[in-house]
């Protein structure tokens, strides 16, 4: 089967890569030999065996009726979406790691493909080389998911370990990261969450049977985060970490990312550096835990490969499988709505103000630290977000942060 790799950056490379030097596995694996006929980039690569396979006009690729998969590894949703759509269009299975794309699109190329009766497969959209898709629509089916909960994002698991573990600044770590090749020049996709928010929105897409639109999902990212926050959370022998989370419940559909407390009783306490994480529950299975790489060359191109696998594996079967994920829009429920327990931050001496926040929050317990003047932190009752924020607005000046505890 002759396939066209577009884009040759860090994970098209890995991809041809893995190709090459797997060639015996894969072959058996697939049941067929795999040859790279081409490869798509604005770039040229000399001294580069790929140098040969590089072509620079996708309407090449499109009208050559040997090239029966594409491999769309370049990211954004532009000129991704019009290359997979016509690839699709044109009777080639498509494969991809693009999360822009997939969140933005998944639906109606999904559509399309079934329509085509060709495969749109996008296992690495979500976990880097971590399978979670996969067992989601082939594995997961007998249940009712009431509920996923992940770390979906290495770059801002590692930067929040080694502020735990080092005490580094933030600034400090987000330098790190970058020389270390974790985050990009520009981290704000990264740090601000917006990375995680897309992986939630396709998961909670597979899970709801429809359209969830990042762009309504409330996402929260680490940028805020201090040492100080590390240390109440210390306090309570918990951890800090940047959670995507989707809970279908009998009232609605909540789903958010934000920095959450995890405590030692959840598995996703453990998951430490650039690991990722996916915790799926189910009605009947109880939980499932996914847990792997979640970025970078290697993993994240050996699952496009996988993908690459599995469609040369189905591509001669006439029925293909109808993953669930329809068009139209999921409606979200308003997440300030979903109750929650809290950690909350105030200014003030707690002695001079107790009773005043006893009687208002009620909270659970009542934490000041040595070395954080003129502050204490509480942790509330479960309560919604809304809640909180109301009783907050008649403590002007006082508030700090607020971040709230993932329930076991």
């Amino acid at each position: 089967m002759k396939l066209a790799v577009l884009g040759y950056g860090t994970v098209g490379s890995g991809v041809v890569q893995i190709l090459e030097e797997n060639r015996d596995i894969i072959s058996v694996n697939a049941g067929e030999d795999l040859e790279i006929k081409y490869v798509l980039d604005l770039r040229d690569f000399p001294g580069d065996p790929i140098q040969k396979k590089i072509v620079h006009d996708y309407n090449v690729i499109l009208n050559d009726s040997e090239v029966e998969m594409v491999v769309e590894v370049m990211g954004g949703v532009h000129p991704a979406y019009e290359f997979v759509k016509g690839a699709i269009e044109n009777g080639k299975n498509a494969v991809t790691s693009n999360k822009e794309l997939v969140a933005a699109c998944g639906a109606e190329l999904l559509e399309l493909a079934h329509l085509k009766n060709v495969d749109f497969f996008f296992e690495a959209s979500v976990g880097g080389g971590i399978p979670v898709i996969r067992p989601m629509i082939r594995c997961l089916t007998a249940d009712r998911i009431l509920k996923i909960s992940g770390i979906l994002n290495g770059t801002t698991n590692y930067m929040l370990t080694c502020m735990e573990e080092d005490g580094a600044s933030y600034d400090d770590v987000l330098r790190q990261a970058q020389e270390m090749g974790f985050a990009e020049r520009d981290p704000s996709a990264d740090v601000e969450g917006w990375d995680a928010c897309r992986k939630i929105a396709i998961l909670s897409s597979l899970a709801g049977g429809q359209q969830v639109d990042y762009r309504e999902i409330r996402t929260i990212g680490i940028t805020g985060i201090t040492q100080a926050d590390f240390r109440y959370a210390a306090a309570l022998g918990l951890r800090i970490r940047l959670l995507a989370r989707a809970s279908f419940a009998p009232d609605g559909i909540y789903v958010q990312v934000g920095p959450a407390l995890v405590s030692s009783d959840d598995p996703l306490y453990a998951v430490k550096g650039v690991y990722n994480a996916v915790k799926i529950t189910g009605d009947r299975l109880g939980d499932v835990m996914l847990y792997g790489q979640g970025a970078g060359k290697d993993a994240t191109a050996s699952a496009v490969v996988s993908d690459i696998i599995e469609a040369a594996r189905t591509r001669r079967n006439p029925y293909k499988l109808k993953v669930r994920w329809d068009e139209k829009k999921l409606a979200l429920s308003p997440i300030g709505e979903y109750p929650s327990r809290f950690l909350v931050r105030l200014r003030g001496r707690l002695d001079e103000v107790k009773d005043e926040i006893q009687k208002k929050l009620q909270p659970e317990r009542f934490l000041v630290l040595d070395g954080l003047e003129d502050e204490f932190a509480v942790v509330t009752s479960a309560m919604s977000d809304d809640t909180l924020a109301r009783i907050l607005e008649g403590e002007p000046g006082r508030f700090i942060s607020r971040m709230y505890l993932e329930e076991v």
